[in-house]
């Protein structure tokens, strides 16, 4: 039997002897009827949970007493009362009629050890409700398309109740006071209201104990008799680790074992240390670590005296007279901190003038100086160098010394090769300008012009055989004497000048009278560089003195000058044309600028390096350019890139007086005045992103260094791998590449 109550005010207690389900049953249904009553209850705050209350001695039933607060209630509750205790009577009427209709059904549940009134005692609400789907194990994803989520027991559908926002959940809970405990049966797609002993139940296997509180885990106790009268400890079951092995402690063991295999743990006791100690204990604190968690470092140590300073020190470590002297003439800074001197003996020795001095600066760099621990890093040195391809893998390039050609009589300054390759121009300080011939170094022709030849230029137009150079305040332009008649008239009539050009001119135009077929350009200052334009009809030359006008660009074909900057920041070394477009380069002793001839602007201005620039040379693509410095300094500068160098190299022990590109292999040089000339390997890609190859290949020696100079001027040969030097020593030498 259960009695089941309803708490609150005007509660109800019933003695039944129907089943706990039955019980259940009749519970839920009291409530649906006293819902009018409980609204009302909840309104004023006073309705208690229900519950249901075993009893432990079911042949006795006594009503529990009410809760009551107050002791009179007003005239509708009982008669809410009066309406609850009616739908009892007929609620339990009802489940005995039931019964009594199983029992004339002739069902005989004896058979199978089952009282008819004898079911599962379930305290689970959810096995008391009856599932309305009856699909049995369908996935449910199978219905998530459909308007229905399974079918009862009738074969109806089960229509999906409606989807409510998540607004709507919000204020529901809100309103509702079970919200906390409803659970969304998703079976049978309604919402389920947990009971307090269900609830309990969870919170039990939530802790790890068992659902049922009435369980007991434990066997019933039963006693032992001991023999000899003592009482165990407890009573527990014996312990595993008493019979096996442990696993910690066998952790522990190998732990030992490979202390002891390396060294960490000894078994040997320790000698005991000597009882002394250091009056200066910086060393015991090496490790420590300070207040701030910064590691401690000891001060340096003072150099211990030697021999020096001994009051009798041997006879070599004693100066001279004239050495004193010179130490007294020396300044505070420069003069030794100690001079020995000797005595005949320990009496003898004075105070140490010095001493309170050295002390007080030894305070101080052990209070004020800081003190910085500096690892030492064990890196071969070997691994730091670039990883570059063989020399032997990149050639041809040129090694031996084939040929000298030899007949200036002074320093030889500029040296040219014909476009063809065939003839080699010279020009030096002896005031000669010669022509020679390459494959047999005979010297072909030799004009005196009357000056020293600072520089030498072909012309890049073939068919007019010119020859160009500075000298003194003029630029030159000669006929080499190669080719035919044809080839003199067609020079002659281009090098033609009319008196009337000559007086509208600033720059004068006045034809050579020493030399067969010549003219001049007469400057304000002396020329010190000259170059010519790809296609032959310009040349540029540069007048260091002249100021605002020192870089003059003339046209051959009229006959005319003009000077395109009007000021120059710095004084111009050199002038290039770009190989294939309208692009000019300007090189100060600090920086390159460079212009678009045809827009008549600055386009980039490159940065140069410590030293002052002595020399460039562009690259045939146009895209790179190398520059030669005073301070031993080789700079490959990529346009594209950076305004800054791509790399720099000093494989000089001085100034490096020219650098040169070759026309068609990747081969650049740089002249030096320390007599050596070095011959790269400067490979540029088609590809963007993959940066130059740059390896030095042969250092080719062969000049004297006369007058600190060394070699002056250095340029390739424009169709084999070779290449031309001239040096202080009034000699032109020939490498080729075997």
């Amino acid at each position: 039997g259960r009695t089941v109550r309803l708490g609150g005010n005007g509660g109800v207690s019933v003695r039944t002897s129907t089943s706990a389900s039955a019980s259940a049953r009749i519970a839920r249904r009291i409530c649906a009827r006293s819902s009018s009553f409980r609204s009302r209850r909840m309104a004023e705050g006073r309705v208690e949970h229900w519950e249901e209350e075993e009893e432990v001695d079911t042949s006795t039933s006594e009503e529990e007493p009410f809760d009551s607060e107050e002791e009179e209630e007003e005239g509708e509750e009982e008669e809410v009362e009066d309406e609850v205790d009616r739908a009892i009577v007929e609620l339990v009427e009802g489940e005995q009629a039931s019964d009594d209709e199983e029992q004339e059904d002739g069902v005989d549940n004896s058979r199978y050890g089952m009282h008819p009134h004898q079911v599962d005692d379930s305290d689970s609400s959810e096995d008391e409700r009856p599932s309305r789907n009856t699909i049995g194990n369908v996935p449910l994803e199978w219905y998530k398309d459909e308007e229905h989520i399974g079918y009862d027991r009738e074969g109806k559908k089960i229509i999906k109740s409606k989807k409510k926002d998540e607004l709507a959940k919000l204020l529901d809970k809100v309103d509702d006071k079970n919200a906390w405990r409803t659970v969304y049966d998703e079976y049978n797609d309604e919402q389920v209201v947990l009971t307090k002993e269900e609830i309990k139940m969870i919170q039990r296997i939530r802790t790890g104990r068992y659902p049922h509180a009435e369980v007991n885990p434990f066997d019933e106790p039963f006693e032992f008799e001991y023999k000899d009268g003592m009482h165990p400890l407890s009573n527990a079951p014996e312990p595993k680790r008493r019979f096996m092995p442990s696993k910690s402690e066998a952790k522990q063991v190998v732990k030992l074992v490979r202390a002891l295999r390396r060294g960490w743990l000894k078994l040997d006791k320790e000698e005991e240390k000597p009882k002394v100690y250091l009056m200066w204990d910086d060393d015991l604190h090496t490790t420590d670590k300070l207040q701030n968690g910064l590691a401690y470092i000891p001060a340096p140590k003072p150099k211990l005296p030697g021999h020096e300073e001994s009051y009798r020190p041997p006879e070599e470590y004693l100066p001279s007279e004239e050495e004193r002297k010179a130490y007294e003439l020396m300044d505070e800074e420069e003069r030794p901190n100690y001079i020995p001197r000797t005595f005949d003996c320990l009496r003898r020795v004075p105070a140490y003038a010095d001493f309170i001095r050295e002390r007080f600066e030894r305070c101080l760099d052990l209070y004020l100086c800081p003190r910085v621990r500096k690892n030492r890093l064990n890196i071969d040195p070997e691994t730091l160098k670039p990883k570059l391809p063989s020399p032997k893998d990149l050639k041809p390039f040129p090694s031996v010394l084939s040929m000298t050609y030899r007949g200036h009589k002074g320093r030889v300054w500029s040296i040219a090769v014909d476009p063809q390759g065939r003839y080699l121009a010279s020009g030096g300080e002896d005031g000669t300008l010669r022509l020679w011939e390459i494959y047999s170094a005979r010297l072909v022709e030799m004009w005196r012009l009357g000056g020293p030849v600072h520089s030498v230029a072909w012309c890049p137009d073939s068919s007019k055989k010119l020859l160009s150079c500075s000298v003194g305040k003029s630029a030159m332009l000669v006929w080499s004497k190669l080719g035919g008649k044809a080839t003199k008239n067609a020079v002659e009539e281009l090098l033609k000048v009319d008196q009337q050009e000559e007086e509208n001119q600033q720059y004068k135009w006045l034809p050579l009278v020493d030399v067969e077929v010549g003219l001049q350009v007469v400057h304000r200052s002396e020329v010190s560089f000259i170059t010519w334009h790809h296609r032959g009809d310009y040349f540029a030359t540069v007048s260091p003195g002249t100021g605002g006008a020192a870089v003059l660009i003339h046209q051959l074909s009229k006959k005319a000058t003009q000077s395109p900057f009007k000021k120059n920041k710095g004084q111009v070394v050199c002038v290039l044309f770009h190989p294939t477009r309208p692009i000019f380069f300007v090189a100060t002793q600090n920086h390159i600028r460079v212009y678009n001839l045809v827009k008549q602007q600055l386009i980039k201005k490159l940065l140069g390096g410590s030293g002052a620039l002595t020399s460039m040379a562009v690259h045939p693509g146009g895209d790179n350019l190398i520059t030669g410095s005073g301070d031993r300094r080789v700079s490959w500068y990529d346009m594209d890139l950076s305004t800054k160098p791509y790399k720099a190299v000093r494989y000089h022990d001085h100034a490096v007086q020219a650098v040169a590109f070759h026309r068609s292999y990747p081969l650049f040089a740089s002249a030096s005045d320390d007599g050596s000339c070095q011959v790269f390997h400067g490979m540029v890609y088609s590809d963007l992103m993959q940066n130059p190859l740059i390896v030095p290949v042969k250092i080719l020696r062969g000049h004297q260094r006369t007058g600190a100079l060394g070699v002056l001027d250095c340029v390739f040969h424009p169709k084999q791998p070779w290449i031309f030097t001239a040096g202080a020593d009034a000699d032109i030498h020939l490498f080729t590449n075997n």
